[in-house]
């Protein structure tokens, strides 16, 4: 589409793909509407100087993180974040508030996972405790892959890393079962049964980059392997469940979903890449927004 059009979500209606700005985007979908929220953000940013204070906000007694005046009980949403950088601080403050648009669009049982690579990860870390609450976060998944360029300068930079956190520590869906299983390391310790089925996979995943002449690669310059979304989503969705990726670039979250029959909204600004995910999801309407 070239022209502008009306879409609206309907949470019973079909997966769809949509070229716009993410925030502008996120504004128009309804509370809780998705099971899984993937976000592989790219990290672009200048080096405007921003500034942060503390900003907490009153709840209910005994339910914050912090006791004030009169014994009054608040939770602090975001606190003031000392970088050495300032390209961090700008970054943050590109990523809060889509961060904020997603807690509000998880389900009650729903889960976040933001995929991002040792340079951004640690302040991301503190600004989801502030936004979630660290009671909600579950995981620091790393996955490690063996490709690419090695530094003979330092160890060489081989693993993104993916925070995990949920809407509600106490109702989020997670099924282990529906997991795809590893290989063990050292099948001869668990004998010929276990190593034949395999083992769940921990924290750490070990998989490949997408094959630059393999037939799942696009070309698109920031595409992940289907094998890390598949897991992602068959672990902490039911079939049916909608899926949303507001970074979604060569669409690897649509095309997971669209395998283990769940439905997505895979939402990106760049024409290339909506045109990528049109190719490579050729039934899934495209609009304008």
């Amino acid at each position: 589409m070239t022209e502008k059009d009306s879409f609206r979500f309907d949470p019973h209606g079909d997966s769809c793909i949509i070229q716009g700005d993410n925030l502008a985007v996120l504004s128009t979908l309804p509370d809780e509407s998705f099971t899984v929220i993937y976000l592989d953000p790219p990290f672009n940013t200048g080096r405007a100087q921003v500034r942060r204070t503390t900003k907490s906000i009153p709840v209910a007694d005994g339910e914050g993180d912090r006791v004030g005046f009169s014994g009054r009980s608040y939770e602090t949403v975001m606190g003031q974040l000392r970088r050495y950088d300032d390209s961090f601080a700008d970054y943050l403050a590109f990523l809060e508030p889509r961060l904020v648009e997603a807690r509000r669009l998880l389900t009650h049982d729903g889960t976040l996972y933001l995929h991002l690579d040792y340079r951004e990860v640690h302040y991301a870390k503190i600004m989801l405790d502030a936004l979630f609450g660290r009671d909600s976060f579950l995981n620091e998944i790393i996955w490690a892959y063996d490709f690419g360029g090695k530094s003979t300068r330092k160890w060489p930079s081989k693993h993104d890393t993916i925070l995990v956190y949920v809407k509600d520590p106490k109702k989020y869906h997670f099924d282990s079962a529906e997991v795809d299983r590893e290989p063990y390391m050292a099948p001869g310790l668990v004998g010929p049964e276990k190593a034949a089925r395999g083992k769940l996979p921990t924290d750490v995943w070990w998989h490949t980059i997408v094959s630059p002449t393999g037939k799942e690669k696009t070309g698109y310059p920031t595409q992940k392997p289907v094998g890390i979304l598949r897991r992602i989503i068959a672990a902490s969705s039911r079939p049916g469940d909608w899926v949303l990726d507001f970074f979604a670039g060569s669409g690897t979250t649509g095309a997971a979903a669209q395998l283990l029959g769940r439905k997505f909204v895979c939402v990106d600004v760049n024409p290339e890449a909506v045109e990528i995910m049109s190719e490579r999801l050729p039934d899934t309407p495209v609009h304008t927004v």
